[in-house]
C-alpha cells in the first residue's frame, strides 16, 4: 500500500474517531469504546472496499454493512457522515428525540443503515440472510457484518455460523472485533470466547487473523476474502478498545460512558492534532 494512500485511510479514521467523540459528547451517552476500535475497518471499508453510492443508498446491487454489535452506531454514522450520506452536523444531534442518529441504527431512518440491529447475536443472521438472498438472486454483492468478541458468547451467532457454512455463502464476510473488553470486563473472564479463530475455522469458515488498526493486513483480508470460493471468511481482528484516545484505550469503563466537557476537548485536541499530523 503507497504512503499517500494509507495517510488518506487514516485520515479517514481520524475524522470517523473526532465523530465519535462529537457525538458521544452531545448525547451525553453512548459507547465510544467499541466504536473507535473499529474506526479503522469502518475506515477502510468505505474508503476502499464496500461498492456502495451514497447518492443511491438503496441500490440493489450494493454491498450490505451489517453492524451486529449494533452499540457502536457512533462509528458506523461517523462513517456514514465521512462518506457523505448525511450532513455531519446530524453528529451532535446523537440519541436525540426525534433525531436521525439513534442510539442503535435504524434503516428505516437513516440513509445508509442496511439493517436495524442492537439485540446482540442478531445481526450476523440478517447478514446470513443477505447473503443467502444474494445466492438466489444471482446477484454479487458482497455481505459484511461486525460483531464485537463479548456478542460471540450468543448462541445465536453459532447458529448463523454454520448456516452459513452450510450454504457455502462465500460473498459474506464475518468481521470479529477482538478487543478482549465488554462491558463487564474483559471477556476472558465474564464468558470466554476463545480461542475464536479455531471456533470459526470449526464451523467451516476461512479465517483470517489481522491487527485490527494495520490497513495493510485488512487490505490482505479483504482482498483474501473476496477471493475465498466455497465458504465464508471470518476476519478476526486484534484492536484496542477505545483506540485513538489515549486515555480511554483498554479502560473497560469508556464501554458506555459519554465524555465530560473536559475529556471531549482532550480527546478532541489529541485527534485533531493527529489529523494535522497526518494531513500536513
Amino acid at each position: 500500500m503507497e504512503a499517500c494512500e494509507k495517510r488518506r485511510l487514516t485520515a479517514a479514521a481520524t475524522r470517523i474517531r473526532m465523530n465519535i467523540v462529537e457525538g458521544t459528547f452531545h448525547a451525553k451517552s453512548g459507547h465510544p469504546g467499541g466504536s473507535l476500535s473499529i474506526a479503522d475497518v469502518l475506515a477502510y471499508l468505505y474508503t476502499k472496499e464496500l461498492r456502495v453510492d451514497p447518492k443511491n443508498p438503496q441500490d440493489p446491487t450494493r454491498d450490505r454493512l451489517v453492524l451486529s454489535k449494533g452499540h457502536a452506531a457512533p462509528a458506523l454514522y461517523g462513517a456514514l457522515a465521512e462518506k457523505g450520506y448525511f450532513d455531519r452536523a446530524e453528529i451532535q444531534k446523537l440519541r436525540h428525540i426525534g433525531a436521525m442518529l439513534q442510539g442503535h441504527p435504524d434503516m428505516k431512518g437513516t440513509p445508509g443503515v442496511d439493517m436495524s440491529s442492537g439485540s446482540l447475536g442478531q445481526g450476523i443472521s440478517a447478514a446470513v440472510g443477505m447473503a443467502l438472498g444474494a445466492k438466489l438472486d444471482k446477484a454479487d454483492y458482497r455481505v459484511y457484518t461486525i460483531l464485537g468478541d463479548g456478542e460471540i458468547q450468543e448462541g445465536q451467532v453459532w447458529e448463523a455460523a454454520m448456516f452459513a457454512s452450510a450454504k457455502g455463502l462465500d460473498n459474506l464476510c464475518v468481521i470479529v472485533d477482538n478487543n478482549d473488553l465488554q462491558i463487564d470486563g474483559p471477556v476472558r473472564e465474564v464468558n470466554n470466547p476463545h480461542p475464536i479463530p479455531e471456533k470459526f475455522a470449526a464451523f467451516g469458515f476461512r479465517v483470517i487473523v489481522v491487527d485490527g488498526h494495520d490497513f495493510e493486513q485488512l487490505e490482505m483480508a479483504f482482498s483474501g476474502a473476496r477471493a475465498t470460493k466455497g465458504q465464508p471468511t471470518a476476519v478476526i481482528m486484534r484492536t484496542t478498545k477505545g483506540r485513538g484516545v489515549s486515555f480511554m484505550e483498554n479502560q473497560v469503563g469508556w464501554h458506555g460512558s459519554a465524555p465530560n466537557k473536559e475529556q471531549y476537548d482532550a480527546a478532541m485536541a489529541e485527534l485533531t492534532a493527529r489529523l494535522a499530523e497526518v494531513e500536513g
